[in-house]
């Protein structure tokens, strides 16, 4: 039976023997290597330390040489007490030198044990080099797999989003007809109340509608069908017009709604209603996330070379560490559970897609409890 020797790592007995350690479970061999290199680290750092030989690479010589019954255990007791005093005087020398030098063993038969461990040390590593590439490749294979198989559910996603939405126009547009003929009289005068309802049914439907027209857009991103119509762009024109269609839409939640464009801002470049789309989108998150009597505004203004648009909130703010998740398509902060605001949670997802193609970035600054401001930049018409 073997003395048990302490592990590297943890401190606690094992069997020399046995390939690792039961208490934290590291490999002996590559822990004796790692043993191994730092005490030629500390040979190289003192300089009356031992010679480097390659007796250093050889973990538990003398307990090697008293198996293959090279020395006996007093042979070894007697090696090991010259070597307390010659370390008591700093004079470190490894073992094998000390039995070379008490004549209990020759330099043949020592180099002859010291190679034997070398090799069975590298062959070890070998193995050890073998089983971590293996693993390497399977995991990677794994992990191949799973984004192929994320790639194939992405896209049938997008095609049934595509297909679904397509489906939804057709009914959509003969319920708009019908309102539509309804709403101006065409079908018979309407009383008060009707005409109320009639006012209530035409919004819903005209945010039914803008649900879809989302819905479509996203998938022709995912889809890489998104395609820019580029041309010269007045973005104080579009702000303004932006501003006109959510005013309305301000004054239900006593909102201010406010624009400040700077005087003879350049033409832009990019795709004028791809870039309304996300100016209203903006400002409607604006107006949704927002306080009672709060305040949105729109800004443009030209900034080293850029016209910088900027949408600024007085509303419920975005945590700092999340900024991220609300760029994520079909994603809100609040909980299913808890959902204060209605949104299918694409609209911010399509607004950096929108932004992005245009090659800018959308930039966030926001404070909770104080509000919001998105930030982006455009390139004027060269």
């Amino acid at each position: 039976m073997h003395p048990e020797i302490a592990c590297p790592r943890c401190g606690s007995p094992v069997n020399p023997n046995i390939p690792t350690c039961p208490n934290c479970g590291i490999n002996l061999t590559l822990a004796a290597i790692i043993v191994t290199e730092e005490s030629i680290a500390a040979t190289h750092l003192e300089p009356s330390g031992a010679p480097i030989t390659p007796e250093i690479f050889v973990p538990r010589l003398g307990e090697i040489l008293l198996e293959k019954k090279v020395i006996r255990q007093s042979d070894l007791h007697r090696a090991l007490d010259v070597s307390k005093k010659l370390n008591s005087e700093n004079r470190p020398r490894l073992l094998g030198q000390i039995l070379l030098d008490l004549k209990l063993i020759d330099r043949e038969t020592l180099d002859e044990v010291v190679t034997q461990q070398i090799l069975q040390l590298q062959t070890a590593l070998q193995r050890a080099n073998t089983l971590l590439e293996k693993r390497v490749q399977e995991r990677t294979q794994e992990l191949q797999h799973a984004l192929n198989k994320l790639a194939e559910l992405s896209k049938m996603k997008s095609n049934f989003i595509s297909s679904i939405s397509h489906e939804l126009r057709t009914p959509l547009t003969h319920l708009k007809g019908y309102l539509d003929l309804i709403s101006d009289g065409s079908l018979g005068p309407l009383t008060d109340e009707q005409t109320t309802a009639m006012d209530i049914l035409s919004r819903s439907e005209s945010r039914l509608e803008q649900l879809i027209e989302d819905l479509i857009r996203f998938s022709l991103a995912v889809r890489d069908e998104f395609t820019l119509h580029q041309g010269p762009i007045d973005i104080g024109g579009v702000i303004h017009s932006a501003v006109m269609q959510s005013t309305r839409h301000a004054k239900e939640k006593d909102l201010l709604l406010s624009a400040s464009v700077e005087e003879k801002l350049p033409l832009v470049e990019g795709d004028q209603e791809k870039l309304t789309w996300v100016v209203l989108q903006l400002l409607d998150n604006g107006i949704k996330f927002n306080k009672h009597e709060g305040e949105v505004s729109i800004a443009a203004k030209l900034v080293e070379g850029k016209v910088v648009i900027s949408v600024t909130d007085t509303g419920i703010g975005i945590p700092a560490d999340r900024f991220d998740e609300i760029f994520d398509a079909f994603h809100q902060l609040d909980s299913a559970d808890s959902r204060h605001y209605g949104g299918t949670g694409l609209g911010l997802a399509l607004v950096r897609r929108i932004v992005e193609a245009h090659g800018s970035l959308v930039r966030v600054e926001s404070q909770i409890g104080k509000g919001s401001r998105f930030e982006f930049a455009l390139s004027p018409k060269k």
